[in-house]
């Protein structure tokens, strides 16, 4: 009882691999997704100092806020990717799970398909927002501010970004279709 117990905790605590469909391309979002972690890792020591500063020397600062909300919502957004590179997104496993191996490669390739076509145009929507974040009327970049007293460039970094990663999402649905047209049933 105790082992299967022991096993069941080291499979919580195991980082998460990507799947083998998921191609070298899903290892290197793996290994990149250690620098978002310790993203929320830097937002959390942020937030402390933002503590400490407002109340222990009564001096806030106007920046931490700011620069936590930003590296939260990167983190989030690779989260996507992430999770879609372990193959970890939604699924509805009550009839998946049920399905022979040849239905299951069958509603593989089609929801890789269905993913890759959602994310091209999700992506073709970011783009629409990354040319009003990124240009002015008249054509000059210049990243869109937060209008704070700080005023840094993260609503159009994020944008920049988010409009990145979901070609990327893209990209690895792509090579999921394909691989998973190449995978033999069992």
């Amino acid at each position: 009882m105790t082992d299967a117990i022991d096993e069941t905790l080291a499979s919580h605590n195991a980082t998460p691999e990507p799947v083998p469909e998921a191609g070298v391309f899903g290892l290197a979002v793996n290994a990149i997704g250690v620098l978002f972690a310790i993203g929320i890792l830097a937002s959390a020591g942020l937030l402390f100092y933002e503590v400490v500063m407002r109340y222990l020397f009564n001096a806030p600062t106007r920046w931490v806020h700011e620069t936590v909300v930003f590296l939260s919502a990167i983190a989030f957004v690779y989260g996507g990717l992430y999770a879609a590179a372990i193959d970890k997104h939604i699924r509805v496993v009550l009839f998946y799970d049920q399905l022979s191996a040849g239905l299951k490669r069958v509603f593989d390739v089609a929801i890789s398909l269905i993913c890759l076509v959602a994310s091209l145009f999700f992506a073709w929507a970011a783009w629409l927002s990354v040319e009003r974040a990124a240009w002015t009327p008249q054509g000059d970049f210049r990243l869109e501010t937060s209008g704070s007293a700080w005023n840094p460039p993260y609503p159009g970094l994020l944008k920049i970004f988010l409009f990145v990663i979901l070609i990327l999402l893209a990209v690895q649905f792509a090579i999921f279709t394909v691989n998973y047209l190449r995978k033999k049933a069992k």
